[in-house]
C-alpha cells in the first residue's frame, strides 16, 4: 500500500550555503577519515607523552552491524578544561585499539590505529568490520602508556535470531540527579541500548536553582546557556564524567537519536523558539551537531555537514526485528500558528524524505518485529502538546495507516520524564477502534529529580483507555524480543537526587504477543 508524504518542506533561509559550514569549521575530509582509521604505515606512538588519565571520559561502542560496530573514546585528561579541549595539546595523537573475543584479551581478533585530532575534540570513531555475527566482543584503547578501561559490545545476529534484549534510556539531566538507572542497566548486559534523546541539556546550571544532584559543585562557566562548540564539548564532558553513565556505555553498544536539548529547548528545523533568527540559528545547530558526533559512537554516516546530519537510520536484528531510528527534530514543520495549521494535511514531523524512507522500510521489512524509535510521544494525549505528535495529527494518521500493514509494530519513545505504556489505535478519537501496535515510553534517567509514583499530569494520560501505565519516577525500560512475544519491563527508582545507590523496582511488566498487538499485564 502506498503512503505518500506531503509534497514539500520549509525552504532554507535565502542565500544559505549549508555545506560551507564544514569548510568554515576547519575540518577536512582527511581529519575525519583519520579519526576512523589511520593508514597501516602510520606511526602508532605519540610525539610526546600524553598526560595521565587520558581516558577520563570512558569508552563506548555503537551502531552495530552483523560484522562489527563503531568504537569511541575521547582523550581528555582534564575533562572540564574551560577551552573544551580536555587538557590535551593542540596536536594529532595516534590511538591504538584492539578487539578480543574474551575479557582478558587473550584472543585479540582485530587491531588498528585512529588519529585523535584537536579539530574533533581528540575523539576517535574506528569502525570495526570482519567480526562474526551475533556474538560478544571486548575492546580497549591505548595511547602511549595509557590504557583505557575495557568495554563490551555485540554484533547483530544474522538470520533467524531466537532472542534479543534491549534497554531504552533518555533525558539524562546530570544536574537533576544521580544515574542509579545506569548502574543497574550496566549490570544487565543487554544486546543494545537505544538512547532516545536529550543526552545533554543546554541550560545554565546554577547552585540553589536547578542543581539538585547532591554532593557536587560546578564553576560559573557552567552557569550560562551553552552556545559555542567549546561550551557544548564542556557540557558533554561534564555529563560523561559520571561513572554510572560510563559503565552503561561500556556494557553494550548504543544506538543514538536526539531530541531538542542537544541543541536548544523545543527547537525544530531552523526555528528557535527563543528569537534567534534562522540565518543565525543554523550556526548553533552546526556546532551542536558537531559536538554530538564528537562525543558519541556514531558512524561516518552521521558526520554533520554543517547544520545537517543524517541521524535517521535502520538496523536489522536478523529476521527477528527491524529498528527504524528516527529524527523528529531536524526536519519538522514549525510550531503551528493556529488550529487550522496544526491540522493541515501537509504537516510533517519527519520531513517528506524521511517519512517515505520509513514507510518503505516498513513495507519491505522481513522482520517479525518492527521497532520505531523516536524522540517524542506518538500516542494522542491532548491538542495542546504540540511538541509531540499531537502537534502533527495528519502525519500521525499517515503513520498509523502504515502500521496497519506492518508486522508487530512497536514505537519506542522518551522525552516526557515518565514511564508510559500505551496501545496505538487506528483512530485515537475512537478508543474502541482497532489496536495497531504498542508504544513504550521510558522515563528519564535523571531529569526532573526524584519524581513520584503519580503527579498532576497523570489524569491527562490515564483518561485514555489505551494508556495502560503512568509512573513519574526515574528509570529505564528493559525489553526482550522472541519470535513469539515481547516482554517489556518498566524499572523505576525511589530517588536520584541524594546519590546513585537507590535500588530498582519493577513498576510494571507487559507481554505483547506476536500477531496480537496489545499490552497484557504480567
Amino acid at each position: 500500500m502506498a503512503h505518500r508524504p506531503p509534497p514539500s518542506q520549509p525552504p532554507l533561509p535565502p542565500g544559505l550555503g549549508r555545506r560551507s559550514f564544514l569548510q568554515l569549521s576547519g575540518l577536512t575530509a582527511a581529519t575525519v577519515a583519520l579519526g576512523v582509521a589511520a593508514p597501516a604505515s602510520a606511526d602508532a606512538s605519540p610525539r610526546r607523552a600524553v598526560p595521565s588519565g587520558a581516558f577520563a571520559l570512558g569508552v563506548a561502542s555503537g551502531d552495530p552491524t552483523t560484522e562489527g560496530f563503531v568504537l569511541w573514546t575521547r582523550l581528555a585528561p582534564e575533562p572540564l578544561a574551560l577551552d573544551g579541549h580536555g587538557g590535551m595539546p593542540r596536536e594529532d595523537v595516534p590511538v591504538q585499539w584492539e578487539v578480543a573475543e574474551d575479557e582478558r584479551f587473550a584472543k585479540v581478533v582485530k587491531t588498528g590505529t585512529a588519529i585523535a585530532s584537536a579539530d574533533l575534540g581528540h575523539s576517535v570513531h574506528p569502525e570495526v568490520r570482519g567480526l562474526a555475527a551475533g556474538r560478544e566482543y571486548f575492546y580497549r584503547f591505548r595511547v602511549g602508556k595509557e590504557v583505557s578501561p575495557a568495554g563490551r559490545s555485540k554484533t547483530l545476529p544474522a538470520g533467524a535470531a531466537s532472542r534479543f534484549t534491549f534497554a531504552l534510556a533518555s533525558c539524562q539531566a546530570w544536574y537533576h540527579g544521580h544515574f542509579a538507572a545506569y548502574r543497574d542497566l550496566a549490570q544487565r548486559e543487554v544486546d543494545a541500548v537505544f538512547f532516545l534523546g536529550d543526552y545533554i541539556y543546554e541550560y545554565g546550571i546554577v547552585a540553589g536553582g536547578n542543581l539538585w544532584r547532591q554532593g557536587v559543585e560546578v564553576g560559573p562557566e557552567h552557569g550560562v546557556e551553552i552556545e559555542t562548540l567549546e561550551q557544548y564539548r564542556l557540557r558533554y564532558a561534564l555529563f560523561k564524567t559520571d561513572p554510572q553513565l560510563q559503565a552503561a556505555h561500556a556494557s553494550a553498544p548504543w544506538l543514538h537519536t536526539w531530541d531538542d536539548h542537544e541543541v536548544q529547548n523545543n527547537y525544530g528545523s531552523d526555528n528557535s523558539l527563543y528569537g534567534i533568527p534562522p540565518e543565525l540559528f543554523v550556526h548553533r545547530r552546526a556546532v551542536a551537531y558537531r559536538a554530538f558526533y564528537e562525543n558519541l559512537p556514531l558512524s561516518l554516516n552521521s558526520l554533520p555537514q554543517g547544520p545537517d546530519t543524517q541521524v535517521y537510520r535502520r538496523f536489522d536484528v536478523g529476521t527477528l526485528a527491524r529498528l527504524n531510528l528516527l529524527d523528529t527534530r531536524q526536519h519538522r514543520d514549525p510550531v503551528p500558528v493556529d488550529a487550522a495549521d496544526q491540522n493541515s494535511e501537509q504537516r510533517t514531523i519527519m520531513g517528506p524524505t524521511q517519512e517515505q524512507w520509513l514507510y518503505d522500510g516498513l513495507t519491505g521489512s522481513p522482520a517479525t518485529w518492527n521497532l520505531i524509535a523516536n524522540g517524542v510521544v506518538v500516542s494522542a494525549v491532548s491538542n495542546d502538546r504540540i511538541e509531540q505528535w499531537d502537534g502533527y495529527p495528519a502525519n500521525r494518521r499517515r503513520l498509523v495507516t502504515a502500521l496497519q500493514d506492518t508486522s508487530n509494530p512497536v514505537v519506542l519513545t522518551g522525552d516526557i520524564h515518565r514511564h508510559v505504556a500505551s496501545e496505538l489505535k487506528a483512530d485515537f478519537a475512537d478508543p474502541s477502534s482497532r489496536t495497531v501496535g504498542v508504544e513504550l515510553v521510558c522515563s528519564s534517567i535523571g531529569s526532573d529529580g526524584d519524581g513520584a509514583d503519580t503527579d498532576k499530569y497523570a489524569q491527562d494520560w490515564l483518561r485514555h483507555p489505551y494508556v495502560k501505565l503512568y509512573n513519574a519516577r526515574r528509570g529505564y525500560v528493559h525489553a526482550t524480543l522472541t519470535p513469539t512475544e515481547m516482554v517489556s519491563e518498566f524499572v523505576a527508582f525511589p530517588y536520584v537526587e541524594a546519590d546513585a545507590n537507590a535500588q530498582p523496582k519493577t513498576v510494571a511488566r507487559f507481554r505483547t504477543p506476536a500477531g496480537a498487538p496489545r499490552l497484557e499485564a504480567l
